[in-house]
């Protein structure tokens, strides 16, 4: 089956074509809003922080609000701030540029206020959006950067699904794509077997440091980390504790040599096999992969769960058959079979595969269909 993608002037490619509407800061949420509103097709980015961070969430909500418009599935961006954030907003849209689409940046401030700002915004998100319609052309899967996810646990995660997109990551690595995995909490009692699969002594260093950062953080906040993972939802659904749900979990990364280990929301820039530190919180760490340059997103579920991102389609996988036919407006793809007896792994993964592509050459997922436009910031330490 031939891929299809929208080849954009830095040698990128993307699947979707989205205009973003991007508060910097929460302050502009509401004028921001206000341009989306009145633009058929653009999609707001509803960032709830901006302001008052220390250096490290800084630099996160920095990372992802350039990341966000920097992804390939992302044509243009119009960026609004209020003037007196402690996030620049005009560097953030100078750095965004660099990818050569059209960035737009406003400043509440500067422009007069909420109604001012909003009529400038429509008539320069509706200039940025006439022009002549996108077409696809022949793409190579080396510039496909697919993120894997699980959110929603139960038993058949880690006996199906999670294999499954296993099998579909080992296939996009050997096809010369990129996968980039996280939840650094959900490899908890696992990270040793993920050390041994990292191509070089540095990548696994940097990966058993995020765990024992991960740890250390939480018990540093008063909390063993095992109190409060598994979460109630993945105990009624069977998991007994951290150590199984991280085995299980681990399946989804596939098989293939780890290139990498990065922190929340960098740039990915190795191909292969990628891993990123995250909390285990979905939209948090679907929000970081996507921000680094995913395009697509694989995310298997046990208990069912809606969520998906603003820019890039979410694929729902499950091996549940309960939750498959309850959940069957946010599930798109029954991987029960496998637990049934009905198809091995590799025969599911075969059809996950062939999903993927269909997804990236234009069908739409259920979460898209849905305007499932979660997101959230990883963040760490206090608001000033």
């Amino acid at each position: 089956m031939k891929l299809y993608g929208y080849k954009r002037k830095n040698d990128s490619v993307g699947f979707r074509n989205h205009f973003l509407v991007i508060p910097t800061v929460i302050c502009a949420t509401r004028t921001a809003q206000e341009v989306a509103n009145h633009v058929d097709g653009a999609i707001l980015i509803e960032n709830q922080h901006g302001c008052n961070h220390m250096k490290k969430d800084h630099e996160k909500v920095f990372d992802v609000l350039v990341g966000m418009a920097s992804n390939p599935n992302v044509v243009g961006v119009l960026y609004i701030g209020l003037g007196c954030e402690t996030i620049p907003t005009k560097e953030i849209a100078q750095q965004a540029k660099e990818t050569g689409k059209p960035v737009e940046c406003l400043i509440i401030q500067e422009e007069g206020g909420t109604l001012q700002t909003a009529q400038k915004g429509i008539r320069l998100l509706q200039q940025m959006m006439i022009g002549p319609p996108f077409e696809r052309t022949e793409v190579d899967f080396s510039k496909v950067t697919v993120a894997i996810e699980c959110g929603g646990s139960d038993t058949t995660s880690g006996i199906a699904s999670n294999p499954v997109v296993g099998y579909v990551a080992d296939k996009v690595v050997d096809l010369g794509g990129t996968v980039v995995f996280s939840e650094t909490t959900e490899i908890i009692g696992a990270e040793h077997l993920l050390a041994k699969r990292t191509i070089d002594q540095d990548v696994a260093q940097k990966l058993l440091s995020l765990v024992e950062r991960c740890e250390r953080s939480a018990l540093d906040g008063g909390e063993d980390i095992r109190g409060v993972n598994p979460t109630p939802g993945n105990i009624q659904g069977g998991l007994t504790t951290l150590e199984e749900k991280s085995l299980g979990a681990i399946y989804k990364a596939g098989t293939r040599k780890i290139v990498d280990v990065l922190e929340y929301a960098k740039p990915i820039t190795k191909k292969g096999l990628v891993f990123m530190d995250s909390p285990g919180h979905d939209v948090e760490s679907v929000t970081g992969m996507v921000s680094a340059g995913a395009q697509v997103v694989l995310f298997t579920t046990g208990r069912g769960t809606p969520t998906g991102c603003p820019i890039a389609p979410v694929i729902k996988v499950c091996a549940n058959a309960r939750t498959s036919q309850k959940m069957t407006d946010n599930i798109d793809f029954d991987a029960s079979t496998v637990i049934e007896g009905q198809e091995t792994i590799g025969q599911a993964g075969e059809r996950l595969f062939n999903e993927l592509i269909q997804v990236l050459n234009g069908k739409k997922t259920k979460a898209e269909i849905l305007k499932h436009h979660e997101f959230a910031i990883y963040l760490t330490q206090p608001t000033l």
